[in-house]
């Protein structure tokens, strides 16, 4: 274990480098607090607590301040992470200043959001310790918005290959095991619980409408809709009930509504876009899906690799023909071409003499009678009759 340290120290410092002085102010201030905790009870003075927020206290500064308090060495790992993977996989996206609004606007979010419903959680059960007992403080409330950040910009990423869990379905699995570990007792408050559903959903709002980008505001894509957090069987009706909302929200202008775009001139066709509609995004989906085809179709083709029966043909082919083609050149069989012809005598030498002689006088030229036998080839003068 102890020598993986140095590594994973190494890995550490290279990221917090490449970051900008943004994601390390973030860093440094959470890493100052915890050691700050130690002396002083930092969730009480830079917390929110729901009693001291809202009038006569008015302690509007804890909206700023509890995003970046913890209390626990593992709070303070996943607050450092969360900002640091923000700004590895976000920052060069939007931007230290744009990163700065977010993580500004979801902090402050969260927790008045979470304040205001313990209010009305002690309003309906008149229990002060909804009030007085309550610290709300930590990463979960920033963590819910990046995942839901994530989701937007790649959210086809796969996180877990077996079971296959990908990017986009990371908001409502935290969510999912937040509620149980504050079911089984192992979360002593709901305040994470509160935090981390107020920091989603605000961080949704604010990148559906209100950010400012090169194509005007917010993310108005089918893909991004409030009904995509949930599971398909219950995205028709989630999907029904924040169109209502939506339209409710519209009429007293909280929101705006979705406006199409026609471009009629076009070169090749009307072309519809929505505002929020990145072209570098659509580029990145575009990759992705290329990628995805061309792994099915190598898959596929892995599958299918039998032999070619051209090949089993030319091989066939070729032992015909070994099968078939003479041992001489001439067709004869090697027996009788090794059994020596017989002419007699002095006249059979003259004529080998005499057709050797002139073998090699006619640098043996092929005659243009095509095949010829090899008693063709013997020709001597000695055997023409002699003219006198």
């Amino acid at each position: 274990m102890n020598r993986y340290l140095p590594v994973a120290r190494q890995h550490f410092l290279a990221a917090l480098a490449s970051t900008s002085v943004v994601v390390k102010t973030i860093c440094a201030v959470v890493v100052l607090l915890y050691l700050l905790s130690w002396a002083v009870d930092t969730p009480y003075a830079l917390g929110v607590t729901p009693g001291y927020l809202f009038p006569p206290n008015f302690w509007v500064w804890t909206l700023v301040t509890h995003g970046v308090v913890e209390q626990h060495v593992w709070g303070v790992a996943a607050n450092v992470g969360t900002v640091m993977a923000c700004g590895r996989l976000l920052e060069p996206l939007w931007g230290a200043l744009e990163l700065l609004i977010f993580f500004a606007v979801v902090n402050v979010s969260a927790g008045l959001l979470a304040g205001f419903s313990y209010l009305l959680t002690y309003v309906a059960t008149f229990d002060l310790d909804f009030l007085f007992a309550v610290r709300v403080h930590g990463a979960a409330g920033f963590l819910g918005g990046v995942l839901v950040a994530l989701k937007q910009t790649m959210g086809d990423t796969t996180v877990l290959r077996v079971p296959q869990v990908r990017l986009k379905a990371a908001p409502a699995l935290v969510l999912l095991l937040l509620a149980l570990l504050r079911l089984s007792g192992l979360l002593d408050s709901s305040a994470p619980l509160a935090a981390y559903s107020y920091g989603a959903l605000s961080g949704w709002v604010y990148l559906r409408f209100y950010q400012r980008h090169s194509r005007g505001r917010g993310d108005m894509s089918d893909h991004f809709a409030f009904a995509s957090f949930f599971p398909e069987a219950l995205q028709p009706a989630v999907g029904l009930l924040a169109g209502l909302v939506h339209s409710a929200l519209v009429k007293i202008k909280v929101c705006r509504k979705m406006v199409k775009r026609y471009d009629v001139g076009a070169p090749s066709s009307i072309t519809i876009s929505l505002p929020g509609t990145d072209p570098q995004d659509a580029e990145r989906r575009r990759q992705l899906a290329l990628k995805a085809l061309n792994e099915r179709l190598k898959r596929v083709e892995d599958q299918s690799a039998w032999p070619s029966m051209d090949d089993e043909e030319d091989e066939d082919e070729d032992e015909v023909r070994t099968d078939t083609q003479p041992l001489l050149p001439g067709g004869r069989d090697p027996s009788s071409s090794s059994t020596p012809r017989t002419s007699g005598g002095p006249s059979g030498a003259s004529l080998s003499s005499t057709s050797s002689s002139s073998m090699s006088q006619s640098g043996g030229a092929p005659s243009s009678g095509g095949v010829q036998h090899p008693e063709s080839s013997i020709i001597s003068f000695e055997d023409a009759p002699s003219r006198s």
